[in-house]
């Protein structure tokens, strides 16, 4: 009788697992962005055999006729840089971020933003959710003036340009504003 209960209920159990829905899709997707551009393409091609120079992982919430900044994103608060878990940016070597040496490793990214500067942070604390934000923990922080824009960003954009191998910048686009942080080896 108890192998017959055992066997009903690990029926049971399994008809329940294999019903589970996916989960919707989320408001704000996950993206990747890597340095050097088209990193992932250029190892599938061959073109390249080391690692990168940095990767971000990051949500990217969308605008929806909401006032970004000084709205949602108020001015000198922290911000996480995103949606959902904080923005993460990954050093697969040493470099200078806006001119200051940052080691090799995995970092969190926050910015206080202001009209005319921002003050990017890169945090030790990382996998964290939401706004767990721990100053104790900062490894760096750089100040960027704020450009205005053209084009009316809908979705949170951030990505790496480089002008040659060895320098670039992450850009953050997001409404009308735009941050450009300097990378180098």
């Amino acid at each position: 009788m108890k192998i017959y209960c055992s066997l009903i209920l690990s029926l049971l159990v399994l008809t329940a697992v294999a019903q589970q829905k996916p989960t919707d899709v989320d408001k704000s997707p996950l993206d990747v962005s890597y340095y050097p551009p088209g990193y992932p393409i250029l190892k599938m091609n061959g073109s390249v055999k080391d690692l990168p120079v940095a990767r971000v992982i990051y949500s990217r919430p969308q605008k929806n006729g909401r006032t970004i900044f000084d709205g949602i994103v108020k001015y000198g608060e922290i911000w996480r840089m995103g949606a959902n878990e904080a923005t993460e940016i990954e050093f697969f070597k040493p470099v200078k971020f806006g001119g200051k040496p940052i080691a090799k490793g995995r970092y969190t990214m926050f910015a206080i933003c202001q009209e005319n500067k921002w003050t990017v942070i890169l945090n030790n604390d990382n996998y964290v959710w939401g706004l767990a934000y721990n100053e104790r923990k900062d490894a760096l922080r750089v100040e960027v003036p704020v450009q205005k824009n053209a084009d009316d960003v809908d979705a949170l954009t951030i990505y790496f340009d480089n002008g040659n191998p060895k320098t670039g910048n992450l850009n953050i686009l997001w409404e009308k504003t735009k941050v450009s942080i300097p990378i180098s080896l």
